[in-house]
């Protein structure tokens, strides 16, 4: 049997950062292996790497799999993307073409469910604030101590927005806190809300109810500015807000107003527009940090590496993948 060419397009810069050494020999017992130069493929070197390629694995950087790119690509039959969204690399004449693509984000999304989780224990107790209370001379006595009191993740009413990859994590993580956790989902029906061990709830309702609420959906015409000013002005004084999404979820004018008030704190991995403007309050407001995307793996991300030729094997194998994207769900997750 004939072995596949599958081409690695994401620069060999990369490779340490994105393959294990197990990965790398794993792809090339089953297939044989064509690389692009040091960088991620721009669209001329991609159109020469895949005019010979059966298969291909992509990660950020590297150009999209565009009508111009595929028509040099025959013999093209599948792709495993390392990173979450695939918004950006694929095209219709990618879908048209019935490309098998598969996705690693489940894997990128333990990374950052377990940043969140980190997030919600600092961010309870008030770790941040805290610490700049103490710089400037403070202690638990002193007359501004109520106004970031610490208190506890354990026992306490989190919201999930998106019962996504991540969200899916970040609530199996929880378990160990006994947290009532509420969900707002579409997709998420009350048997599998069961399944779970979570309330599902509408949008609202979580606002007003959450000591923390944490943002785990895709970035669509659906959620864009999901919380804006009516959304944010429900929540509780001293909630946590988390956003390790993306930042159109939130209308960003509308947060700084709330942000303003003093009245919760948030950490917000993500922005709109992303880095944020240097002159915006959020960067000086002092119940507010900000982190530069930095939620998913960022030295390390040989899961993913390892997830992708483990579909790529699967595939030329004629076995299920663990994690296809289709055209039905795209919508929903990219």
């Amino acid at each position: 049997m004939t072995r596949p060419t599958v081409a690695i397009t994401i620069g060999r810069d990369h490779y340490k950062r994105m393959f294990s050494e197990q990965a790398l020999t794993n792809l090339a017992e089953f297939a044989d292996v064509i690389h692009a130069g040091e960088k991620p493929a721009g669209a001329d070197e991609l159109t020469e790497l895949l005019s010979a390629a059966d298969g291909c694995i992509t990660s950020w950087g590297v150009h999209q799999l565009s009508a111009d790119v595929l028509a040099s690509a025959p013999n093209l039959r599948a792709m495993a993307h390392m990173g979450s969204s695939v918004k950006r690399f694929v095209s219709d004449e990618f879908w048209a073409r019935h490309i098998q693509l598969t996705s690693a984000g489940i894997t990128l999304a333990r990374d950052v469910a377990e940043t969140t989780l980190g997030l919600m224990i600092v961010g309870r107790k008030r770790v941040f604030p805290l610490s700049q209370h103490l710089r400037q001379g403070g202690w638990r006595d002193s007359p501004t101590w109520d106004k970031w009191d610490p208190r506890e993740l354990s026992r306490s009413t989190v919201g999930i927005i998106g019962a996504s990859n991540v969200g899916k994590h970040v609530i199996s993580l929880l378990e160990p806190f006994e947290v009532d956790i509420l969900v707002t989902d579409p997709f998420l029906n009350a048997s599998r809300a069961a399944e779970l061990g979570v309330t599902k709830v509408e949008l609202n309702e979580l606002l007003q109810r959450s000591d923390t609420v944490s943002l785990h959906c895709p970035s669509n015409a659906s959620t864009h500015h999901i919380l804006d000013a009516e959304a944010l002005a429900l929540m509780p004084d001293h909630a946590l807000i988390i956003n390790t999404a993306r930042g159109e979820l939130i209308d960003e004018a509308a947060l700084i107003t709330e942000l303003s008030k003093g009245r919760f704190f948030a950490f917000l991995d993500v922005s709109d527009p992303e880095p944020s403007d240097p002159k915006s309050p959020l960067r000086t407001l002092d119940n507010v940090v900000l982190t530069p995307h930095t939620a998913g793996c960022i030295e390390n991300c040989n899961r993913m590496g390892e997830l992708a030729v483990e579909e790529l094997r699967r595939f030329f194998a004629g076995e299920p993948a663990i994690y296809q994207i289709t055209l039905e769900m795209y919508d929903r997750i990219a």
